[in-house]
């Protein structure tokens, strides 16, 4: 009967490491794998290509952009989106997202000849101002992402804590009122 050498916490975890960097470094030599960095992001994106995510992060940062409050893609909505995209949006919707992202590239390539995500901030809103207006036929996406966009901000960490006031308990807690403060008793 073969008996199991045991292994301490260090030697495990130092094993598990070693696999997942031999992983890595097999899945970039074989171009199965792309670190975010070469593709100018600092996430990895789920449901959208590199591509598509460099142009969805420039586009949530131009819509909720970093003033006295941080902007989008310091809040991490890009990557909001993402998984939105990618577990939540019906295929409809997801297909909408995918397809608006490509033509924000296509149409940045047709009038400065460079991705949007490569744009300046100025040439970047030109183009998303075009798609806002009534009769663009990207009106629709545009709708969508900035829907995702708000909703992402303001329920992530600092869209709602430092854009907007929070207040857990409203009002001052005042355990013991006299009832002559109040009148009446309330009925439920």
């Amino acid at each position: 009967m073969a008996t199991c050498a045991k292994l301490s916490r260090r030697e495990a975890f130092a094993g598990v490491a070693f696999a997942g960097l031999a992983f890595t470094v097999g899945a970039l030599s074989f171009g199965l794998a792309q670190p975010a960095a070469a593709q100018g992001l600092t996430w990895a994106p789920v449901a959208l290509t590199p591509a598509q995510a460099r142009a969805l992060d420039a586009a949530a940062e131009q819509i909720m952009p970093a003033t006295e409050t941080p902007g989008a893609r310091a809040a991490g909505v890009p990557q909001f989106v993402d998984r939105a995209i990618a577990g939540w949006c019906d295929k409809g919707q997801a297909a909408l997202l995918r397809a608006g992202l490509d033509g924000l590239d296509a149409d940045a390539r047709a009038a400065h000849a460079a991705a949007f995500a490569d744009l300046t901030a100025a040439e970047q809103t030109a183009i998303l101002a075009g798609y806002d207006s009534s009769g663009a036929r990207q009106r629709p996406f545009f709708l969508t992402l900035r829907e995702l966009v708000t909703i992402g901000y303001f329920t992530s960490r600092p869209g709602a804590t430092v854009a907007l006031r929070y207040d857990p308990i409203p009002g001052p807690y005042r355990g013991c009122v006299p009832l002559k403060e109040i009148g009446r008793g309330w009925a439920i």
